[in-house]
């Protein structure tokens, strides 16, 4: 009767060209005040729907209510039907008293509007506070999702911000107002587990001092365990498990739950295994298997990359000149051989892709070279380089922000093939068919455009177009972050396959210890620009050298649902800035070698 929340038989369907599709049906739960209830499933369960459902945004999709009833508790006690309720009512309601955490950062923030427009709007209407009043609550919001120099922050725009920092602003965002329910969509997916830890534990503080409700999307069972109330397990659309966390986590009554929570890779299973190893596809009850070994050569390098250094330009002043640099890029150099994986892992904000960008020159770097199957990549020209990245392909974070949202799938897959010539007619149509097949999406998505598809489908589709033209060296910038753990394990597995067929090497960014313990072959951690740690992968996660590196590593959540952290339990670093004035001269990265290939960084 106190719920906050209740959803009772909503059924929801989108329009398609080939006709209406039922998104969600027969899903019903309650929330209520101070409790957190965790909405698990695989890619395409309909989470998402049901969320956008809640705040009625389901509708700006293509999406209609076609069933059911939505209920939300007001302050007032008044229970309000929000399928029913008029866009007035909806528009007060949204960002006040429900806020939403959106999955993907850069598509939920304004590109044309400051950090400090978009955190204050809200306030202003729903608060009533003064513009002076408003940025200084945007202030103490950005501090509080521990964003380094907030003040700096206020002034830039989305583009200028890293991933997870601009994941952490969608955070306070949706908190800024204090809302009475926060729906949180896949809200950690793109911050490493040291700032996870810290919003995880924002999260529970307020939901704590507050009495917030707190409706959990994730594919995470890690966050799950370690943040929910209940669990409501979805497959294709429908609730087939519902029950406390413990109960699903101890004795899940169905095969789907089962299969779900026995998919997930765990820290430490490849202890004293050679890497890589295959993932667990959901529902298959084999084993781990082996990956298909790289060929036993002797080790031929693809990439060498020497004492790369890229820095940013911090404007200021009314002139808008340059008054100091971002040391984004630091002195890094490493050595990536053919058919193996490097994971370059670290924090948000420590550079990973901007070194991973640095190599492809999709931004050029300030200075130090980068060698790609014996060629001086900095040394090409225009023409050159056009040609070379054949050779060289990039997965990005952001699959909706990576994808034209107004051409169809298929011809954004084919646009690599057909710009390097390598198929036309026929045998281009065949060959996108293919590269559907092989990451494991329907055909029938060919003639999709990517609002059409879930966040996981959408980097599938990212994922196709940098493996169309069959490149040596991908880099993959947290390209399986958005997936869930099923859609992962087809996505790593088949780069693995790919690269025991084709000899492909890997530069893999991600934030997932968990599975950069299983893709890996080698790990760099990076901390400010620099890598401080870098090795054999059983090296680097079974003898952690560098107090950040061991950081990294006991930070990882544990899906126990009785072994949860709490805010108490984390020592939350004080946080550092890569920003320095213009002149600096760093210090060169100086390392020991600690056993065979196993360097750490000199402090």
């Amino acid at each position: 009767m106190n719920a906050l929340v209740t959803v009772d038989a909503l059924q929801v369907a989108f329009a398609t060209d080939s006709g209406p599709i039922i998104g969600v049906q027969d899903v019903s739960f309650t929330i209520n005040p101070g409790e957190t209830v965790c909405v698990v499933g695989e890619s395409g369960s309909g989470k998402s729907v049901t969320a956008l459902s809640l705040m009625r945004l389901v509708e700006f999709g293509g999406g209609t209510i076609t069933g059911g009833a939505l209920s939300f508790r007001r302050p007032d006690g008044q229970v309000l039907d929000v399928a029913a309720a008029d866009s007035q009512v909806m528009a007060a309601i949204r960002g006040n008293e429900i806020g939403m955490i959106f999955q993907e950062p850069m598509t939920a923030l304004n590109p044309v509007f400051t950090i400090e427009r978009q955190l204050t709007d809200g306030l202003i209407l729903h608060k009533g506070l003064s513009q002076t009043e408003a940025r200084t609550r945007a202030l103490d919001l950005l501090r509080s999702v521990r964003i380094p120099e907030p003040e700096r922050r206020l002034r830039q725009y989305p583009h200028e911000l890293s991933g997870g920092m601009r994941q952490r602003v969608v955070i306070a965002m949706a908190m800024a107002c204090e809302p009475r329910l926060l729906i949180a969509d896949e809200p950690t997916t793109a911050l490493d587990v040291t700032i996870q830890a810290e919003i995880l534990a924002l999260i529970n503080r307020l939901k704590r001092e507050q009495g917030m409700a707190v409706l959990f999307i994730t594919h995470d069972m890690a966050v799950v365990a370690q943040m929910a109330d209940r669990v409501v397990v979805m497959y294709r659309g429908r609730i087939v498990e519902t029950g406390t966390v413990t109960e699903i986590f101890e004795t899940p009554q169905q095969d789907y739950t089962r299969a779900l929570l026995a998919a997930v890779p765990k820290l430490g299973e490849m202890k004293g295994k050679p890497a890589p190893e295959k993932m667990r596809i959901l529902g298959d009850d084999a084993a781990y298997a082996a990956a298909k070994p790289v060929t036993a050569r002797k080790p031929e390098v693809l990439l060498d990359v020497r004492h790369l250094t890229t820095r940013f330009p911090v404007k200021g002043g009314i002139l808008r000149r340059t008054v100091a640099q971002v040391h984004a890029v630091e002195d890094v150099s490493f050595t990536l051989n053919v058919g193996e994986t490097l994971a370059l892992v670290g924090e948000s904000g420590c550079g990973k892709s901007s070194c991973g960008r640095s190599i492809l020159r999709l931004i050029e770097p300030q200075s130090g070279e980068v060698w790609i199957n014996g060629r001086d990549i900095g040394a090409l020209g225009p023409h050159d380089l056009r040609r070379a990245r054949a050779d060289m392909q990039m997965v990005f974070q952001d699959p909706f922000a990576s994808l034209n949202p107004y051409r169809r799938l298929r011809d954004q897959v084919a646009e690599p093939i057909q710009n390097f010539g390598l198929a036309q007619g026929q045998a281009l149509r065949d060959r996108v068919a293919e590269i559907f097949d092989r990451v494991q999406l329907p055909r029938a998505f060919m003639t999709r455009f990517p609002h059409e598809l879930s966040g996981g489908q959408r980097q599938r589709v990212a994922i196709a177009r940098a493996l169309a033209v069959n490149p040596k060296l991908i880099v993959a910038d947290e390209a399986v972050s958005a997936l869930d753990v099923s859609v992962q394990a087809q996505v790593l597995n088949l780069m693995m396959e790919l690269q025991a067929d084709l000899g492909l090497s890997y530069l893999f960014i991600s934030h997932d210890m968990a599975v950069v313990e299983r893709v890996a072959h080698h790990v760099g951690v990076m901390y400010l620009g620099r890598i401080v740690e870098i090795g054999p992968r059983a090296a680097v996660f079974d003898n952690p050298q560098h107090p950040y590196t061991q950081q990294l590593l006991s930070a990882v959540p544990i899906a126990d649902p009785r072994r949860r952290r709490f805010a108490d339990d984390l020592s939350f670093k004080p946080i550092t800035s890569p920003i320095f004035p213009l002149g600096h001269q760093s210090a060169p990265s100086v390392y020991t070698e600690v056993a065979p290939g196993h360097l750490v960084l000199q402090s």
